[in-house]
Protein backbone atom coordinates (compact mmCIF):
# COMPACT_ATOMS: atom_id res chain seq x y z
CA UNK A 1 0.00 0.00 0.00
CA UNK A 2 3.14 2.53 0.81
CA UNK A 3 4.29 1.94 -3.05
CA UNK A 4 1.13 2.81 -4.34
CA UNK A 5 0.95 5.59 -2.42
CA UNK A 6 4.79 6.65 -3.03
CA UNK A 7 3.54 5.88 -6.42
CA UNK A 8 0.47 8.65 -6.67
CA UNK A 9 3.00 11.36 -4.84
CA UNK A 10 5.37 10.97 -7.24
CA UNK A 11 3.12 11.10 -9.62
CA UNK A 12 1.25 14.55 -8.69
CA UNK A 13 4.84 16.11 -7.91
CA UNK A 14 5.93 15.07 -11.61
CA UNK A 15 2.59 17.04 -12.71
CA UNK A 16 3.45 19.47 -10.34
CA UNK A 17 6.84 20.51 -11.54
CA UNK A 18 5.90 19.82 -15.59
CA UNK A 19 3.35 22.61 -14.45
CA UNK A 20 5.94 25.22 -12.91
CA UNK A 21 8.16 24.48 -15.81
CA UNK A 22 5.30 24.90 -18.64
CA UNK A 23 4.27 28.09 -16.92
CA UNK A 24 7.84 29.27 -16.52
CA UNK A 25 8.26 28.57 -20.24
CA UNK A 26 5.01 30.69 -21.33
CA UNK A 27 6.11 33.85 -19.56
CA UNK A 28 9.87 33.57 -20.74
CA UNK A 29 8.48 33.17 -24.23
CA UNK A 30 5.65 35.93 -24.17
CA UNK A 31 7.68 38.37 -22.44
CA UNK A 32 9.35 38.55 -26.01
CA UNK A 33 6.25 39.77 -27.99
CA UNK A 34 6.44 42.36 -29.90
CA UNK A 35 4.14 45.74 -29.00
CA UNK A 36 4.09 47.78 -32.01
CA UNK A 37 2.28 51.42 -30.94
CA UNK A 38 -0.55 52.75 -32.47
CA UNK A 39 -0.58 49.94 -35.06
CA UNK A 40 -3.48 50.36 -37.60
CA UNK A 41 -5.14 47.59 -39.80
CA UNK A 42 -6.79 48.98 -42.28
CA UNK A 43 -9.04 46.98 -44.35
CA UNK A 44 -11.23 48.54 -47.55
CA UNK A 45 -13.83 47.41 -48.64
CA UNK A 46 -16.46 47.92 -51.78
CA UNK A 47 -19.41 46.65 -53.23
CA UNK A 48 -21.05 43.41 -51.45
CA UNK A 49 -17.71 42.62 -50.03
CA UNK A 50 -18.23 38.68 -49.91
CA UNK A 51 -15.05 37.61 -47.76
CA UNK A 52 -15.28 40.25 -45.76
CA UNK A 53 -16.26 38.61 -42.60
CA UNK A 54 -13.40 36.09 -42.94
CA UNK A 55 -11.25 38.82 -43.95
CA UNK A 56 -12.01 40.78 -40.69
CA UNK A 57 -11.93 37.03 -38.49
CA UNK A 58 -8.10 36.66 -39.94
CA UNK A 59 -7.46 40.28 -38.75
CA UNK A 60 -8.81 39.75 -35.10
CA UNK A 61 -6.82 36.65 -35.14
CA UNK A 62 -3.61 39.55 -35.93
CA UNK A 63 -5.06 41.83 -33.54
CA UNK A 64 -4.68 39.18 -30.77
CA UNK A 65 -0.88 38.69 -31.24
CA UNK A 66 -0.17 42.67 -31.49
CA UNK A 67 -2.14 44.10 -28.63
CA UNK A 68 -1.69 47.96 -28.90
CA UNK A 69 -3.27 47.88 -32.34
CA UNK A 70 -6.78 48.49 -33.79
CA UNK A 71 -8.61 47.81 -36.85
CA UNK A 72 -10.51 50.11 -39.37
CA UNK A 73 -12.51 48.74 -41.85
CA UNK A 74 -12.80 51.90 -44.85
CA UNK A 75 -16.24 51.76 -46.23
CA UNK A 76 -14.99 52.45 -50.14
CA UNK A 77 -18.39 52.69 -51.76
CA UNK A 78 -20.33 49.21 -49.56
CA UNK A 79 -23.21 48.17 -50.50
CA UNK A 80 -26.39 49.09 -47.58
CA UNK A 81 -26.58 45.28 -46.77
CA UNK A 82 -22.83 45.18 -46.34
CA UNK A 83 -21.99 48.51 -44.61
CA UNK A 84 -24.67 47.47 -42.09
CA UNK A 85 -22.70 43.76 -41.61
CA UNK A 86 -19.45 45.76 -41.31
CA UNK A 87 -21.58 48.14 -38.67
CA UNK A 88 -21.98 44.79 -37.06
CA UNK A 89 -18.90 43.36 -36.85
CA UNK A 90 -16.66 46.64 -36.07
CA UNK A 91 -19.30 46.66 -33.19
CA UNK A 92 -18.66 43.35 -32.18
CA UNK A 93 -15.04 43.69 -32.42
CA UNK A 94 -13.07 46.00 -29.60
CA UNK A 95 -10.77 48.04 -30.83
CA UNK A 96 -12.73 48.46 -34.54
CA UNK A 97 -14.68 50.70 -36.10
CA UNK A 98 -16.00 52.05 -39.97
CA UNK A 99 -15.08 55.31 -41.26
CA UNK A 100 -16.10 56.05 -44.68
CA UNK A 101 -13.28 56.48 -47.01
CA UNK A 102 -13.03 60.73 -47.04
CA UNK A 103 -13.06 60.29 -43.04
CA UNK A 104 -10.40 57.90 -43.00
CA UNK A 105 -7.20 59.63 -41.54
CA UNK A 106 -3.42 58.37 -40.08
CA UNK A 107 -2.52 59.30 -37.06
Amino acid sequence: MTAFQDGIFAFFAAVGVVTLVWLAAGAFLRAGRPVIPDLTLALSLRGDAPAMEQDVRELRRVLRQLPASRLVLVDCGLSDEARRLAQYLADREGGAELVAAEEFRLR
